[in-house]
């Protein structure tokens, strides 16, 4: 059975937060809001949590999990010598509507899907995902959906596509407009744009002082 917990009460917060935490750390999946819109998540470091949470999207491995941290340096627990471009871009638009995919550090014991090396990194603009994030550490995270339905922009309409497979609903209020975040690819030789969202690709160039391709 599911539990709700609203968080714009500072006490059902407080509960909601732990037992948000409990959940992760015994490997079950919880939705938590965002800036963008809201999120079913799981511990980055547990592969069968991951499994769970992919098929609670019905959702296979070849589109891949990104994660979210909750302060900068986490990226560098996380990545193998953390790139000039990505440094730029966390420190203009982190915490934020930007996600970065960049390759991850080889020793890392996950499995996100078919990252092919790689890993999507996030700081979210939120103070209720990264009060859990500052708590327990990256985390595996996807829009809070069915895939091929809309992603949820309140708690209401994750629980309504996700039910019980969610053991934690943090209820953080409306999400507002539901625009996703921009993705900038940093794996080869020059920055790539994947999806142009809340933050627009002369933002991004702008900061990186080069133009901003495509994907070929």
């Amino acid at each position: 059975m599911s539990a709700v917990y609203d968080c714009g009460r500072h006490d059902s917060r407080a509960d909601g937060l732990a037992a948000a935490a409990g959940a992760v750390r015994s490997s079950r999946l919880v939705v938590l809001p965002t800036d963008t819109v809201y999120g079913i998540g799981a511990d980055a470091f547990d592969a069968g949590a991951v499994q769970s949470l992919l098929r609670a999207k019905n959702r296979g491995p070849d589109l891949p999990v990104g994660v979210l941290v909750g302060s900068w340096s986490t990226v560098d627990g996380l990545v193998l010598g953390v790139p000039p471009q990505a440094r730029a871009l966390v420190e203009a638009f982190w915490p934020g509507d930007l996600s970065i995919v960049v390759p991850h550090a080889p020793s890392l014991n996950w499995d996100l899907g078919s990252t092919r090396g790689t890993v999507m990194l996030r700081m979210p603009l939120h103070p209720v995902a990264l009060e859990l994030l500052r708590d327990v550490g990256p985390m595996a995270v996807s829009s809070a959906n069915v895939s091929g339905r809309p992603p949820a922009s309140n708690v209401e309409e994750a629980r309504e596509q996700l039910g019980d497979s969610v053991a934690v609903y943090l209820d953080g209020g409306p999400s507002g407009e539901p625009v996703p975040s921009s993705i900038v690819d940093l794996t080869g030789t020059e920055p790539l744009l994947l999806r142009e969202g809340a933050v627009s690709r002369e933002q991004v160039s702008e900061v990186l002082g080069v133009p901003i391709a495509d994907p070929a």
